[in-house]
Protein backbone atom coordinates (compact mmCIF):
# COMPACT_ATOMS: atom_id res chain seq x y z
CA UNK A 1 0.00 0.00 0.00
CA UNK A 2 1.12 3.55 -0.74
CA UNK A 3 0.16 5.48 2.41
CA UNK A 4 0.94 8.94 1.02
CA UNK A 5 -2.61 9.75 -0.17
CA UNK A 6 -4.06 8.60 3.16
CA UNK A 7 -1.46 10.58 5.09
CA UNK A 8 -2.24 13.68 3.03
CA UNK A 9 -5.95 13.13 3.72
CA UNK A 10 -5.22 12.84 7.43
CA UNK A 11 -3.29 16.12 7.33
CA UNK A 12 -6.16 17.81 5.47
CA UNK A 13 -8.48 16.70 8.26
CA UNK A 14 -5.96 17.81 10.86
CA UNK A 15 -5.85 21.26 9.22
CA UNK A 16 -9.63 21.49 9.55
CA UNK A 17 -9.37 20.78 13.29
CA UNK A 18 -6.39 23.13 13.76
CA UNK A 19 -8.50 25.91 12.18
CA UNK A 20 -10.85 25.66 15.15
CA UNK A 21 -8.12 26.29 17.74
CA UNK A 22 -8.24 29.64 19.52
CA UNK A 23 -5.64 31.10 21.90
CA UNK A 24 -8.18 30.62 24.72
CA UNK A 25 -8.10 26.83 24.10
CA UNK A 26 -4.34 26.35 24.35
CA UNK A 27 -4.09 25.60 28.08
CA UNK A 28 -7.02 23.16 28.09
CA UNK A 29 -6.40 19.45 28.85
CA UNK A 30 -6.63 16.84 26.11
CA UNK A 31 -7.45 13.11 26.02
CA UNK A 32 -3.71 12.61 25.49
CA UNK A 33 -3.28 13.24 29.21
CA UNK A 34 0.41 14.13 29.24
CA UNK A 35 -0.30 17.15 26.98
CA UNK A 36 -2.38 20.28 27.25
CA UNK A 37 -3.61 21.52 23.88
CA UNK A 38 -0.63 23.84 23.21
CA UNK A 39 1.84 21.05 23.92
CA UNK A 40 -0.15 18.54 21.86
CA UNK A 41 -0.25 20.92 18.89
CA UNK A 42 3.53 21.32 19.18
CA UNK A 43 3.92 17.54 19.34
CA UNK A 44 1.75 17.06 16.25
CA UNK A 45 3.60 19.69 14.19
CA UNK A 46 6.90 18.29 15.45
CA UNK A 47 5.85 14.78 14.44
CA UNK A 48 5.10 15.94 10.91
CA UNK A 49 8.52 17.61 10.70
CA UNK A 50 10.07 14.42 12.06
CA UNK A 51 8.49 12.17 9.41
CA UNK A 52 9.53 14.73 6.79
CA UNK A 53 13.10 14.56 8.13
CA UNK A 54 12.95 10.75 7.94
CA UNK A 55 11.77 11.00 4.32
CA UNK A 56 14.69 13.35 3.64
CA UNK A 57 17.06 10.63 4.88
CA UNK A 58 17.49 11.68 8.51
CA UNK A 59 17.35 9.57 11.66
CA UNK A 60 14.06 10.15 13.49
CA UNK A 61 15.54 10.47 16.96
CA UNK A 62 17.95 13.18 15.80
CA UNK A 63 14.99 15.57 15.60
CA UNK A 64 12.86 16.60 18.57
CA UNK A 65 9.32 15.23 18.63
CA UNK A 66 7.89 18.67 19.37
CA UNK A 67 8.45 22.09 17.87
CA UNK A 68 9.58 25.08 19.87
CA UNK A 69 7.69 28.29 20.33
CA UNK A 70 4.77 28.92 17.98
CA UNK A 71 2.80 32.14 18.19
CA UNK A 72 -0.64 31.46 19.70
CA UNK A 73 -2.31 32.61 16.49
CA UNK A 74 -0.05 30.72 14.04
CA UNK A 75 -0.83 27.07 14.66
CA UNK A 76 -2.47 26.64 11.25
CA UNK A 77 0.53 28.32 9.61
CA UNK A 78 2.92 26.04 11.48
CA UNK A 79 0.93 23.04 10.31
CA UNK A 80 0.92 24.28 6.71
CA UNK A 81 4.71 24.67 6.73
CA UNK A 82 5.13 21.14 8.10
CA UNK A 83 2.70 19.76 5.51
CA UNK A 84 4.66 21.33 2.65
CA UNK A 85 7.89 19.85 3.97
CA UNK A 86 6.48 16.33 4.36
CA UNK A 87 4.92 16.39 0.88
CA UNK A 88 8.29 17.28 -0.66
CA UNK A 89 10.19 14.74 1.44
CA UNK A 90 7.95 11.83 0.43
CA UNK A 91 7.32 12.78 -3.21
CA UNK A 92 9.82 10.25 -4.59
CA UNK A 93 8.28 6.77 -4.88
CA UNK A 94 11.65 5.22 -3.95
CA UNK A 95 11.31 6.63 -0.43
CA UNK A 96 8.49 4.17 0.25
CA UNK A 97 10.72 1.13 -0.18
CA UNK A 98 13.91 2.59 1.29
CA UNK A 99 14.71 1.39 4.80
CA UNK A 100 14.41 4.44 7.05
CA UNK A 101 15.19 5.09 10.68
CA UNK A 102 12.01 5.54 12.78
CA UNK A 103 11.77 6.13 16.55
CA UNK A 104 11.03 2.42 17.03
CA UNK A 105 13.78 1.14 14.69
CA UNK A 106 14.49 0.62 11.02
CA UNK A 107 11.67 -0.26 8.63
CA UNK A 108 10.58 0.35 5.04
CA UNK A 109 9.40 3.93 4.47
CA UNK A 110 5.83 2.89 3.65
CA UNK A 111 5.48 1.15 7.02
CA UNK A 112 6.93 4.09 8.93
CA UNK A 113 4.69 6.59 7.12
CA UNK A 114 1.70 4.38 7.94
CA UNK A 115 2.66 4.59 11.61
CA UNK A 116 2.68 8.37 11.35
CA UNK A 117 -0.73 8.19 9.64
CA UNK A 118 -2.07 6.48 12.76
CA UNK A 119 -0.47 9.15 14.94
CA UNK A 120 -1.99 11.99 12.89
CA UNK A 121 -5.44 10.39 12.92
CA UNK A 122 -5.33 9.72 16.66
CA UNK A 123 -4.16 13.21 17.55
CA UNK A 124 -6.81 14.71 15.27
CA UNK A 125 -9.38 13.03 17.51
CA UNK A 126 -7.56 14.26 20.61
CA UNK A 127 -7.61 17.86 19.37
CA UNK A 128 -11.19 17.64 18.11
CA UNK A 129 -12.33 16.55 21.58
CA UNK A 130 -11.10 19.93 22.85
CA UNK A 131 -12.12 22.32 20.07
CA UNK A 132 -14.91 20.60 18.10
CA UNK A 133 -16.18 17.40 19.74
CA UNK A 134 -19.22 17.24 17.45
CA UNK A 135 -17.10 17.57 14.27
CA UNK A 136 -17.57 14.64 11.89
CA UNK A 137 -14.20 13.02 11.19
CA UNK A 138 -13.19 10.70 8.34
CA UNK A 139 -14.30 7.27 9.55
CA UNK A 140 -12.21 5.37 6.98
CA UNK A 141 -9.00 6.93 8.31
CA UNK A 142 -9.94 5.79 11.81
CA UNK A 143 -10.71 2.25 10.64
CA UNK A 144 -7.35 1.97 8.87
CA UNK A 145 -5.54 3.37 11.89
CA UNK A 146 -7.41 1.07 14.26
CA UNK A 147 -6.36 -1.93 12.16
CA UNK A 148 -2.73 -0.80 12.35
CA UNK A 149 -2.94 -0.17 16.10
CA UNK A 150 -4.43 -3.61 16.68
CA UNK A 151 -1.55 -5.23 14.80
CA UNK A 152 1.13 -3.32 16.69
CA UNK A 153 -0.49 -3.20 20.14
CA UNK A 154 -2.31 -6.45 20.92
CA UNK A 155 -5.12 -6.12 23.47
CA UNK A 156 -3.34 -8.25 26.05
CA UNK A 157 0.19 -7.06 25.29
CA UNK A 158 2.47 -5.33 27.77
CA UNK A 159 2.46 -1.58 27.09
CA UNK A 160 5.06 -0.71 29.70
CA UNK A 161 7.48 1.85 28.30
CA UNK A 162 5.20 2.74 25.41
CA UNK A 163 3.26 6.00 25.11
CA UNK A 164 -0.01 4.06 25.27
CA UNK A 165 -2.07 3.28 28.34
CA UNK A 166 -3.89 0.00 28.84
CA UNK A 167 -6.79 -0.82 26.54
CA UNK A 168 -10.03 0.87 27.62
CA UNK A 169 -13.45 -0.58 26.96
CA UNK A 170 -15.78 1.41 24.72
CA UNK A 171 -19.46 0.75 23.94
CA UNK A 172 -20.05 -1.83 21.22
CA UNK A 173 -21.79 0.79 19.06
CA UNK A 174 -18.88 3.26 19.34
CA UNK A 175 -17.59 4.87 16.16
CA UNK A 176 -14.17 3.99 14.77
CA UNK A 177 -12.48 7.00 16.40
CA UNK A 178 -13.78 6.05 19.84
CA UNK A 179 -12.64 2.45 19.30
CA UNK A 180 -9.19 3.69 18.18
CA UNK A 181 -8.94 6.02 21.17
CA UNK A 182 -9.94 3.23 23.56
CA UNK A 183 -7.46 0.83 21.95
CA UNK A 184 -4.69 3.36 22.56
CA UNK A 185 -5.73 3.81 26.20
CA UNK A 186 -7.61 7.09 26.02
CA UNK A 187 -10.67 7.89 28.08
CA UNK A 188 -13.59 7.96 25.65
CA UNK A 189 -16.52 10.20 26.59
CA UNK A 190 -19.81 8.34 26.82
CA UNK A 191 -22.50 9.46 24.39
CA UNK A 192 -25.57 11.21 25.67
Amino acid sequence: MDPRALYTRSLDQLAMVFAGVTPADLDRPTPCTEYDLRTLLGHVVGGIHRIAYVGEGGRALDLAATVGEIDDTDWSGALDRARARVAAAWSDDATLDRVVDAPWGEAPGRLVLTGYLTEAVTHTWDIAQVVAPAEALDEELALISLGMAQQVLPADGDRTGSPFAALRAVPAEADAYSRLAGWLGREVPLAG
